[in-house]
């Protein structure tokens, strides 16, 4: 068995950083131009060179998403972007248009082309039209069962790499192919610029009954009839590396950067102890807990173990449970002193109880006796964005090392 990709998002640059930092194998994001996730900053040419540089440093790979389904405007400029990205040496490109594969093919035929999830491929038949087209990665659908992907692997070239995803948000539509924020809001999904009315409230209204609003399912509040929980496959590590899927991808460009960190640093855990001793292998539900301590929905497993029922829905709110503050992010580390340098992420208080953890450590819990400010005058709260700040840590941390907040501990309520 060869150790599967562990693909993480990269909404910016210090997503990139920290997705390569706490585990991930390779990052995919958005340019300016041609990607779905028009809600995250997204990458200009020169932050691109930089992630590019950052991740080829350690080892790691850059994959760029062109998955849009393209207008004939949407085609201009195509040529120039595609070379640009060659030149940079990026990894590959994600595309689900044939318009634009054909583009891309024909001005850069050595870039490898990906086809994302956007293509809604099922089966092997499709696959294998791609591969005869020069895809050699393919991002299956999520509609596909465990035993339907096995089957795939079976049936498909050595050189043909699976990739699905594995956690995540979950869209209610097909593929993510999608046309009701288009019909309901005017923003195309399918352009990059989803408003995401599948976490709406929803009534049912009568057509001689305006204004009285009936819910679909029997609660006060209405419904979130299209509401899903969100996809989480760490529990089930060992059945995906045996099917022989490739690449292990995380959904959450638009996701925080310690959403990025908690949850890609729990995967890379369960891989790797998975691969010291097969047979021995036994899950931590530390993972799972550490990955509950980022914002996220209830769990499902998706369609990897049948079509998801009622229960794999949320009837009663389209929030997200959020557990946990990120509240700073470790700069730097005097090692004598024990003093941290600071930059501050959300409000932290004197007598703060925080958990602090990095990439390769457990975390470990401290009280916050002290905190001075970058003019070295002591202060009892830290309340202002992205403030330098300065406390002593008592265990060794290292830059990158992140500092979280019970929000059931929270000073100011």
């Amino acid at each position: 068995m060869k150790k599967p990709e562990l693909l993480a998002p990269a909404g910016d640059l210090e997503k990139l950083k920290m997705a390569v930092i706490y585990g991930a194998d390779a990052v995919y994001l958005g340019g300016e131009q041609f990607g779905l996730r028009k809600a995250s900053k997204n990458f200009g040419i020169d932050e691109i060179k930089e992630g590019v540089e950052f991740a080829h440093s350690r080892g790691k790979k850059v994959y760029v998403t062109m998955n849009i389904v393209p207008h004939n405007e949407d085609l201009i400029g195509l040529e120039d972007y595609v070379m640009e990205l060659y030149e940079l040496k990026v990894d590959g490109v994600i595309v689900s248009d044939p318009g634009i594969f054909s583009v891309i093919r024909r001005t850069v035929p050595d870039l490898p082309i990906h086809l994302s999830t956007q293509a809604s491929v099922t089966n092997y038949e499709t696959i294998m039209f791609w591969y005869d087209l020069g895809i050699r990665r393919v991002v299956l659908a999520r509609e596909l069962s465990l035993e339907e992907i096995e089957e795939i692997i079976e049936k498909i070239p050595e050189d043909l790499e699976i990739e699905t995803f594995v956690h995540g948000a979950m869209c209610i539509s097909y593929s993510g192919r999608c046309l009701l924020s288009n019909y309901m809001a005017g923003r195309d999904a399918n352009r990059g610029d989803c408003a995401h009315p599948c976490r709406w409230k929803y009534n049912l209204v009568e057509e001689k009954r305006p204004g009285e609003f009936f819910p679909v399912f029997e609660d006060e509040k209405g419904t979130f009839i299209f509401n899903s929980k969100d996809l989480c496959m760490i529990e089930h590590i060992p059945s995906l590396i045996r099917a022989g899927i490739k690449s292990f991808k995380i959904e959450g460009r638009v996701k925080s950067s310690y959403y990025v960190a908690t949850v890609i640093r729990s995967y890379r855990m369960a891989i790797d102890e998975f691969f010291k001793a097969p047979e021995n292998y036994t899950f931590n539900k530390d993972w799972i807990d550490e990955i509950k301590k980022a914002s996220h929905r209830d769990f499902t497993t998706g369609f990897y173990f049948g079509k998801p029922t009622e229960e794999d829905q949320v009837y009663t709110s389209s929030s997200y449970i959020r557990g946990y503050d990120y509240v700073g992010l470790i700069l730097d580390y005097d090692k004598k002193s024990k003093m941290a340098t600071i930059e501050q992420r959300n409000r932290i208080f004197s007598g703060d109880e925080v958990e602090i953890f990095g990439p390769r450590i457990e975390h470990f819990t401290q009280t916050i006796e002290k905190m001075w400010d970058e003019k070295g005058q002591e202060i009892d709260v830290a309340p202002h964005p992205q403030q330098i700040i300065r406390m002593k840590i008592e265990e060794p941390v290292e830059p990158w090392y992140i500092i979280r907040k019970s929000r059931e501990d929270r000073t100011d309520g």
